[in-house]
């Protein structure tokens, strides 16, 4: 059985950008998200 790609919404996206931009780094960003950070 294939993995199913997750989707993310334009509202989850923006979110994470503007924690990044606001110079939190990238592994904490994706550990709140439970995203991997090479999705970031």
């Amino acid at each position: 059985m294939g993995l199913s790609r997750r989707l993310f919404t334009k509202e989850f996206k923006l979110a994470a950008v503007r924690r990044l931009e606001e110079g939190v780094p990238i592994g904490e960003v994706a550990r709140g998200l439970e995203v991997n950070p090479n999705v970031l």
